[in-house]
């Protein structure tokens, strides 16, 4: 009954986590989940009363299969206020979250054999829905001593003439790693002597950066390129809205064209109500960010520095976003107390959860071993009990 496309995708193993622990609070269990990259700061009252308006207003009704036009102008302006990016409305597309403009570009334009470069440790969609949509993922290692960033050299050695997409996430998840301009100029020069290699930016992170990081994204950095780049944002993280599923996107008029005939025939329109509170999201005061960027500082630094005192833990200070990629190859080959070897980092989270309670997602679900993920996108609390925890768990290994 089932399609044979389904056989080479997994379901997503961050959700699967936060199930798990929600399932295992349900059921009385103690658990602190650090699985979800969602902040767990309210909407900004602006926005909420934006979408009682819409509501109010009877703004109810089928929208434009891609976005109203009220949403697009402010999109326009975003881009050209906070980006240095040139667009009109028809470069512009509205998704049901980042995840379906991804997932719509994917659909448009890939064929069987073409090949989608991942920098690793990426996002653990990105290969699934390449897959989904014909492609063939080819994951281009991006290690620790790297700062956990795809370097020109691994881009020129990854490119064939079957490459279709480069996925590019700054900051990014899992890692937090964050690409400077410098570091964007040095890729687009790869990329110019390649004409055949599309860019796929995910900037859904770009307000969320620490220490005086300017943020950067290709088509700002590399005009020239900007008709072969896809610059994907959306309002979830920074402007705390990811349950209101409001992602969109800039690139070449015929890709945007496309991608509004694909979503034409999957959901049609986003939410309208949700896209009047995404127009006053992004038109209106952003001090709220400010606040809380003080407050992912702060927990960036507990988790951090709490991770990198327990013997066996490694943990990279990232530049952005709300996670960390802590390595746990210091512990592999240790046993618990029950007699059982820790092999891999899925052996180490199972542990964690088992023994203390606390639930993070594996790094082999993001492309790169020995390392596991967490989201300090929670409270300083939670994450001050379940550093505890961890320290406990990790000193229990013989």
């Amino acid at each position: 009954m089932l399609a044979t496309r389904l056989a080479a995708i997994k379901p997503s193993p961050t959700i699967a986590v936060s199930n798990m622990a929600a399932e295992m609070k349900a059921a009385g269990k103690d658990v602190i989940g650090l699985g979800a990259g969602e902040p767990d700061f309210d909407t900004p009252q602006h926005v909420k009363e934006a979408a009682m308006q819409a509501i109010r207003d009877g703004k109810t009704k089928y929208t434009a299969v891609d976005g109203i036009v009220e949403l697009k102008d402010a999109i326009v302006d975003k881009f050209a206020r906070e980006n240095n990016i040139t667009c009109s409305r028809d470069m512009v597309t509205v998704g049901t979250g980042g995840k379906q403009i991804l997932y719509n570009a994917l659909m448009a334009t890939l064929d069987a054999g073409d090949e989608v470069l991942i920098p690793a440790p990426y996002w653990v969609s990105y290969p699934d829905m390449v897959l989904l949509a014909g492609g063939t993922p080819v994951t281009v290692a991006c290690p620790e001593p790297d700062g956990f960033k795809l370097t020109p050299a691994a881009l020129q050695a990854a490119i064939t003439p079957k490459t279709k997409w480069l996925i590019l996430n700054s900051p990014s998840n899992p890692t937090g790693a964050a690409y400077t301009g410098d570091d964007l100029r040095a890729l687009a020069e790869v990329l110019r002597g390649h004409p055949h290699v599309y860019v796929m930016v995910d900037d859904m992170y770009e307000h969320l950066v620490y220490d005086g990081f300017k943020f950067a994204t290709m088509a700002e950095i590399a005009p020239d390129l900007q008709d072969r780049i896809l610059t994907i944002n959306g309002v979830s993280k920074a402007y705390c809205m990811t349950g209101w599923r409001i992602g969109y996107a800039t690139g070449p008029k015929a890709l945007i064209k496309a991608m509004a005939k694909i979503q034409s025939q999957s959901t049609s329109n986003p939410n309208s109500i949700a896209q009047w509170a995404a127009v006053a999201a992004l038109n209106g005061p952003l001090d709220f960010m400010a606040d809380n960027l003080v407050h992912f500082a702060a927990r960036r630094q507990l988790v951090t520095s709490s991770l990198n005192q327990i013997d066996g833990l490694r943990c990279f200070i990232p530049e952005g976003a709300f996670y960390v990629y802590p390595s746990c190859e210091g512990l592999i080959g240790r046993k618990t107390p029950q007699g059982k070897v820790i092999e891999n980092d899925s052996d180490f989270v199972s542990y964690l959860l088992a023994s203390q309670g606390v639930a993070a997602v594996q790094g082999v679900a993001f492309g790169l071993e020995p390392y596991f993920r967490i989201s300090y996108a929670t409270s300083t609390q939670a994450l001050e009990d379940a550093m505890a925890r961890i320290a406990t768990a990790c000193n229990q290994l013989g």
